[in-house]
């Protein structure tokens, strides 16, 4: 470890005041310190005579620079912020951490330092990120604020004493060739006015990003609605049924409904007319995803609205599950962009003239279903197949699992649960049991079947152990234990755990042990239990939706977080079981040779692929590199699940980019859609999706 010496202005004895240290005129006020990187102290000038000297940080598992005050410890102000005037020197991005330290308290950020002019990095002296914002991505750095380029550290974690600041390191993660940066001054100012600074009139009045460009931006109504009612060409398909069957391959049985059927060694789906229907579904068509909370976050919009006007109305998102933990800025004033772009481009009336666009369009891209969330009123207008969800509620018992993202796990063992089962079963299939249109239905979605981590298969029996003994699914699980392990000692050998008496294991916040080698029988009645736990859940459901409506689908529960007794269960139970997973092709995200052993059908219900470069600053839960890349990964996916023969169809999440600002749900911003929040189409990634459906799910040509 080398040490020099720096120029610090400002006092350092016992507890230093502002601090401002100037990297290129050395003194004895502050030492540097470099772990595997030097420090040339020769003066570099930029073109506006500016100073900064080099550091150049040697490949290692973490080069760094670290200042300390000679003396006591720097006094910065509480919610400050630091800045440092940097450049990277490198023709390529490099990641810059930053660690501050007073004892043993730490404030980390990692940025990444485009090649450049010099900008001013600014660290807030507190934690944020930007779901205290209210979104899930925060805007991309560095930025011009009209006077000076900056990066600010959006994502900040940790908690210091600003009062007393010991040390600040810079280092770079395990660089694999030297990487040079050029560091001018450092200084605190207080407030945190840069990180407010990184959001302020980030929004323009259409909902679009303002400090980015791209293809499909635009600048007025009058290209807002060209470009929205544009209607590209497109070839008729040719080859499919009036519901998208395919007569091109041998015919099934014709039933009046959509139904499975088996041919050769795949697996189909059957129109009601008895052709191949290979399902190519969007998730979330509708007029209302365009939602994202105003009030407290007026600053972000060049043009807010206010209470009352058109397409703005107020909701209140806070609660402690884990979608909404965490969320900032999320109740009051709401304002739905992209319907208000929707009543740009086809006036006020336009939810009938909007459904008509869209099934258009999805026709012609070679969509031939609408997945789940989407409007119900799409129903009557029978020109596309279309799903409904059973949303589940009630009174019943829960389980918590540690997950619990959307909620706690319902205890289907307890009676409430199969009365609001058919409650819910009832609400569903009103009005359309008897629509030939109907795919079919999906059960709630994404429940939490497992916690999180390496032991999170078993989350559900542990959490149903640590309940009260009034919880129908202990109970289950104790009489299951009682019926397999006989007396209590035979169970706590077993188990490894002391107990005497099964009082003791009935008992609330009993704590029961993870698997592991030493005790086998902990996971052979894990195991158990979920499969009871699971098998009950989808016995349930399915047994009152086939007694309220036997003509349609079961579709299952739309698995994400899932074991491997969920998807059994499934299988045994649903007609088809539905698989929301974010990876690169299917089999990376579910167990599909486990399909083929079941000998029963599959659907992906979610997947996508985002990128960074329209707009939303998200890029989705499977990011590419840009919007060229997203067709490829469309196609790349879909062909290989047509290849698989067990799945029967692929639903994109989702129709509409979500906002910029975040969705008034939970915040996400993704750049996910093949429409923008404009509602003008994503030209490039459509024209390569059409291309993909009409090869997947058949018709001959392929439209724009």
């Amino acid at each position: 470890m080398r040490t020099f010496i720096l120029l610090v202005i400002g006092s350092f004895v016992g507890t230093a005041q502002a601090t401002a240290i100037d990297f290129a005129r050395p003194d004895a006020t502050v030492r540097v310190a470099t772990t595997n990187a030097t420090l040339d102290p020769t003066i570099r000038k930029t073109a506006t005579g500016e100073a900064f000297v080099a550091a150049t940080f040697k490949p290692s598992p973490s080069p760094a620079l670290t200042l300390t005050p000679a003396q006591g410890a720097w006094h910065w102000p509480a919610n400050g912020t630091m800045r440092l005037r940097v450049q990277n020197g490198m023709p390529w991005p490099v990641t810059l951490t930053i660690d501050v330290a007073s004892g043993d308290k730490h404030l980390t950020a990692t940025v990444g330092l485009p090649p450049g002019p010099p900008q001013t990095l600014s660290l807030p002296l507190h934690a944020t990120s930007p779901r205290a914002f209210g979104m899930h991505a925060g805007p991309p750095m560095p930025f011009d604020d009209g006077t000076t380029r900056r990066l600010v550290a959006t994502n900040v974690d940790g908690a210091i004493d600003a009062n007393a600041i010991t040390r600040v390191t810079f280092s770079t993660p395990q660089p694999g060739a030297p990487q040079t940066l050029l560091f001018g001054t450092l200084d605190d100012v207080a407030g945190d006015d840069d990180l407010r600074r990184a959001y302020t009139g980030i929004v323009d009045r259409y909902g679009q990003f303002t400090r980015a460009t791209w293809p499909e931006k635009i600048a007025d109504d009058a290209a807002l609605k060209q470009r929205a009612n544009a209607a590209s060409v497109a070839t008729p398909a040719a080859n499919l049924d009036r519901y998208g069957g395919r007569i091109d391959l041998p015919a099934m049985q014709a039933t009046g409904w959509f139904h499975t059927q088996k041919q050769g060694d795949r697996w189909w789906l059957v129109t009601p007319e008895g052709h191949a229907f290979f399902s190519l579904g969007v998730n979330a068509v509708n007029l209302t995803d365009g939602r994202t909370y105003v009030q407290g976050r007026e600053f972000m919009f060049t043009a807010p609205p206010k209470a009352g006007a058109p397409h703005t109305g107020s909701a209140d998102s806070r609660s402690d599950q884990g979608s909404q933990r965490d969320i900032g800025m999320n109740h009051g004033l709401w304002w739905d962009i992209y319907a208000a772009n929707v009543a740009r481009s086809l006036g006020d009336d336009a939810n009938a003239a909007w459904r008509r666009r869209t099934v258009d369009r999805l026709k012609r891209w070679r969509f031939n279903t609408l997945g789940n969330w989407s409007d119900p009123a799409f129903a009557g207008d029978h020109r596309i197949a279309y799903t409904v969800p059973i949303l589940i509620v009630g009174d019943y018992n829960t389980v918590a699992t540690g997950f619990d993202y959307w909620g706690r796990m319902p205890d289907p063992f307890d009676p409430k649960f199969a009365a609001a089962t058919d409650a819910a079963v009832a609400k569903a299939t009103k009005g359309v049991r008897d629509d030939p249109w109907l795919l079919g239905y999906f059960a709630d979605n994404e429940l939490a079947w497992a916690g999180q981590g390496p032991q999170g298969r078993w989350a559900l029996a542990t959490g149903s152990l640590a309940q009260g003994p009034e919880s129908p699914a202990k109970q289950a699980f104790l009489a299951y234990l009682k019926k397999t392990r006989g007396d209590v000692a035979a169970f706590a050998k077993a188990w490894g755990v002391a107990v005497t008496s099964w009082d003791q294991v009935a008992a609330s916040r009993f704590k029961a042990p993870d698997p592991n080698e030493a005790h086998p029988a902990i996971a052979a009645d894990d195991i158990a239990f979920l499969k009871l736990y699971a098998g009950k859940y989808f016995e349930t459901v399915a047994t009152s939706l086939k007694k309220a409506d036997p003509h349609h689908l079961f579709l299952g529960g739309r698995l994400a977080v899932r074991t491997p007794e969920v998807e059994e269960a499934s299988a045994r139970y649903a007609d088809v079981t539905s698989i929301n997973t974010y990876t690169d092709v299917p089999e990376h995200g579910f167990d599909i040779a486990a399909f083929r052993r079941y000998d029963k059908p599959a659907m992906i219900t979610e997947f996508h692929f985002g990128s960074a470069d329209r707009g939303p600053f998200g890029n989705g839960v499977a990011a590419v590199a840009s919007e060229e890349e997203r067709g490829k990964a469309y196609a790349r996916f879909v062909d290989a699940a047509v290849a698989s023969g067990v799945l029967v169809g692929t639903h994109w999440f989702q129709y509409v980019d979500q906002p910029v600002t975040g969705r008034v749900l939970d915040g996400e911003n993704a750049h996910i859609g093949l429409v923008g929040i404009t509602d003008i189409p994503f030209e490039g990634f459509t024209r390569s999706v059409t291309d993909t459906n009409a090869r997947a799910g058949g018709g001959s040509g392929g439209g724009r």
